[in-house]
């Protein structure tokens, strides 16, 4: 009986919660509807009187169809029931401008009834595998002994051997089938669909932390240093002790990474050239593409409510007078002991004029400032510091943070050309020197090829290998521009800014 008692409040709650009673009761589907159309990853948040005005049109489009929606609602109301029934979330945005957002109860309810619509099951390879990987992955980090952690590494490099060996010798490369690259699709969807709630969570959270503090702030017991440090108590709590802290940590460590970055994109890009996407539908391929924005987006938001508590705490920090504070309390203080003895003798209806504010006093003007003969004496003589004069900047230093070296690289794409031996413009420009290699000289060589009519549209991309002043190498992803011999008497008779005929 204490299990079933126990269990049964456990599932009580959970039916109490705005989740379930977003999907619960007679208007439920009206209410989803309304807020699927009215919100999407796109659209995370609506100013308050178009989103009125939306749901007014909701309304009047369902009545005549002939459904019913709730009776004597208009858009207004509606829109403040679901504010207190902490299904939206209404507050000022950086314009000033009221709007509504979805809160994460109902972003997780939305999510319920997207993967309940569709047609594929979630228990598929796709996700066991994820599983299993998870769970070895994890199974790696959380071995204390350091010869089962070797021997884990041992059988994944073993494996990993292997396989390279079968494909060197010729071994054949299956592709993924249909099927499996569907159900791969439908897990990646679902991962990223719980992106968002997650994050808003978080933002919840910080937002929660930022009532708490304006309230601590308005009690008089507290000091400023115990709200401070409280502050940041629940901060480190927030991200380190909670589910949802740790992905949002998670994911500012991947923002930082721009190599992860482009990873992701890349993998992005070749799910997608898979045969089997041509299967999904525009939801879904937008929500595989968007899955950075997503992550961007999210990371955005909770920061923007950290920003807003931070300065709520420098404002009562900057503004907080205690010594103001206790002249106030003592002269209160001491009208209420003049209250109280002048009750002792007062009777019932006893009155005393009393003035709202006291009377102004009239002060003569008075010279702040008088004359000083420092203040007339002229500044002192400034020193030489001829000694202390940096060098001036070389001329090849000059070169390095200016524009493209136009002739060297129409020199070098000549001698591309008439060699032979490069494919495309990309190979050409990552076997240049370092001091041709430049982000800028990418712009030049682009300058070039345009110029002699060499560009053609292509949706294939190569990685170009820059290299800066400094020594710091950065990928940039151009368009594949092949390299022809067609293309040698244009390259020639190209008249570029810098020439003497020009």
């Amino acid at each position: 009986m204490g299990e079933v008692v126990g269990e049964l409040a456990r599932v009580r709650d959970a039916l109490e919660r705005p989740t379930l009673r977003l999907l619960d009761g007679k208007w439920a589907a009206f209410r989803v509807a309304v807020l699927r159309c009215s919100f999407s990853r796109d659209r995370r948040s609506v100013q308050a009187d178009r989103l009125h005005v939306q749901v007014d049109t909701f309304i009047d489009e369902l009545q005549g169809q002939g459904i019913d929606v709730p009776s004597n609602a208009n858009g207004r109301a509606l829109c403040n029931a679901w504010v207190n029934d902490q299904w939206l979330f209404r507050d000022n945005s950086p314009d000033g401008n009221l709007v509504y957002s979805l809160t994460s109860f109902a972003l997780e309810a939305l999510d319920l009834v997207q993967g309940l619509s569709r047609e594929r099951v979630l228990v598929s390879e796709s996700r066991l595998t994820t599983i299993l990987d998870t769970v070895r992955r994890w199974a790696m980090e959380a071995a204390p002994d350091a010869e089962a952690r070797i021997e884990r590494l041992n059988t994944q490099i073993r494996e990993l051997k292997a396989e390279r060996d079968r494909l060197q010798a010729g071994g054949e490369v299956a592709a993924a089938s249909d099927d499996r690259m569907l159900d791969g699709y439908t897990n990646l969807i679902d991962l990223i669909g719980q992106l968002p709630s997650d994050f808003k969570r978080v933002e919840e959270s910080v937002l929660d932390m930022h009532r708490e503090i304006l309230r601590d702030f308005r009690d008089d017991d507290r000091a400023v240093a115990e709200v401070l440090d409280e502050y940041l108590r629940k901060q480190d709590e927030l991200v380190k002790g909670t589910p949802e802290g740790r992905a949002f940590d998670g994911a500012f460590v991947l923002l930082r990474d721009d190599a992860l970055l482009l990873e992701l994109r890349e993998n992005v890009h070749v799910i997608l050239a898979h045969p089997a996407a041509a299967a999904l539908d525009s939801g879904d391929l937008n929500d595989i593409r968007g899955a950075e924005i997503v992550i961007r987006q999210g990371t955005k938001d909770v920061l923007t409510q950290r920003r807003r508590l931070t300065a709520t705490l420098k404002e009562h920090i900057v503004n907080h007078d205690a010594l103001q504070e206790r002249e106030l309390g003592r002269v209160l203080r001491g009208i209420e002991r003049e209250l109280s003895t002048w009750m002792e003798t007062a009777g019932q209806r006893a009155s005393v004029p009393l003035e709202l504010l006291p009377p102004m006093a009239k002060v003569g003007h008075f010279r702040e400032r008088l004359w000083d003969p420092a203040s007339a004496a002229p500044p002192p003589p400034l020193e030489p510091l001829d000694d202390d004069t940096p060098e001036p900047p070389t001329v090849e230093q000059l070169r390095l943070q200016g524009g493209p070296s136009l002739e060297d690289l129409r020199a070098a794409l000549l001698d591309a050309i008439t060699d032979g031996d490069l494919d495309t413009v990309g190979q050409l420009f990552n076997e240049l020197p370092s001091e041709l290699r430049r982000p800028v000289e990418i712009l030049g060589l682009l300058h070039v090829v345009s110029g002699a009519g060499a560009l053609h549209d292509t949706e294939e991309s190569e990685v170009y290998e820059a290299v800066r002043a400094g020594g710091v190498r950065r990928n940039f992803l151009v368009p594949v521009i092949p390299l022809s011999e067609s293309d040698t008497v244009a390259v020639e008779g190209l008249t570029l800014a810098g020439d003497v005929d020009g």
